[in-house]
């Protein structure tokens, strides 16, 4: 093909490429100071939330007693710079997308966006605290549910369940205080970090742990108890989509499990639509459970093909 041939493909694909019709919901159009929310941005947040969180472990490994209170500090006031500005960068992309999206004027309420965000970013901070507690009863839950853990500095660091759970827990605090998309890149970088797939909207209590964990799927509108474990490959999923009258599925309305409390649930289970697992249930592996089922219960494939169930009232 000559010269002359090869531009015109060229300025033919990148005509079809840049015709609006064709990027309807596949562009946005940035203006100045309202960029998208930074992947590296964010995962600087993640580093700095996990050496706030577990320091010496994570960050600076020379931190002592003595220099703890300013290597916290130090980090902390790194992570409220990162988090006002992505969080501000978090808000203002929906207010784009929504400008464009009903084909509005440049409106945004710039100062009101900043205001929230500062505000937003503030009040994470102020959970930390409260994140370490949690974590640290997950990694209780990691350690003692673990023969061959030797100890929670291990667990630590090494343990896929609890980096998952560091950024699961920070998102959901996110999400409770409305901030949008960020929660989910920030859950979207620990399932390909770990193989663990937590929607940040989901729900789940103290003591929890999930052994191994790659290939384990939790959707958004779970709501998980205390001490429950779960092991590799399970997912607590949705069944189909109920439809409107558009034939478009029905968004926001709960369609995951609930497991109540000392559920265990191991490897390549399924568990789906908006069923309750009873408290102390035992979920067998490679089963299909899209019903209900009492506390106390006791469920496994004993024959292939065959499914066992056993009424654990009265145990």
């Amino acid at each position: 093909m000559n010269k002359e041939n090869t531009n015109q493909v060229l300025a033919d694909v990148t005509n079809e490429l840049s015709d609006l019709k064709t990027l309807r919901g596949m562009f946005r159009r940035h203006r100045k100071g309202s960029p998208l929310p930074s992947g590296k941005a964010l995962r600087e947040i993640v580093e700095l939330c996990r050496s706030i969180l577990f320091p010496g472990y994570y960050g600076n490994s020379t931190v002592n007693t003595h220099t703890v209170s300013f290597h916290i500090g130090v980090n902390i006031e790194r992570l409220y710079m990162l988090l006002r500005e992505q969080i501000m960068a978090g808000l203002l992309s929906v207010e784009e997308e929504e400008l464009q999206t009903d084909g509005g004027d440049d409106t945004v309420d710039v100062e009101g966006v900043i205001a929230a965000a500062d505000e937003r970013a503030l009040a994470l901070i102020s959970r930390l605290p409260e994140i370490r507690r949690v974590l640290s009863t997950d990694i209780e839950a990691a350690y003692n549910g673990d023969p061959a853990a030797e100890s929670f500095g291990e667990i630590i660091s090494c343990y896929p369940v609890i980096k998952a759970l560091v950024n699961y827990r920070i998102a959901h605090e996110l999400v409770a205080f409305g901030v949008p998309l960020i929660p989910r890149i920030i859950t979207e970088m620990a399932h390909s970090e770990t193989g663990i797939d937590i929607h940040p909207a989901a729900c789940i209590g103290e003591h929890f742990t999930i052994d191994h964990g790659t290939g384990v799927v939790i959707g958004a509108t779970c709501i998980i108890g205390r001490n429950v474990k779960l092991y590799q490959g399970v997912t607590l999923g949705a069944r189909s989509f109920p439809l409107d009258g558009d034939g478009n599925p029905i968004k926001g309305i709960p369609r995951h499990p609930i497991l109540e409390d000392n559920v265990i649930v191991y490897s390549n289970a399924t568990i789906l639509g908006r069923i309750t697992i009873g408290h102390d249930t035992v979920i067998g592996g490679n089963v299909w459970v899209s019903h209900g089922v009492p506390p106390y219960s006791r469920i496994s494939q004993s024959k292939p093909s065959t499914l066992t169930f056993t009424d654990g009232a009265g145990i």
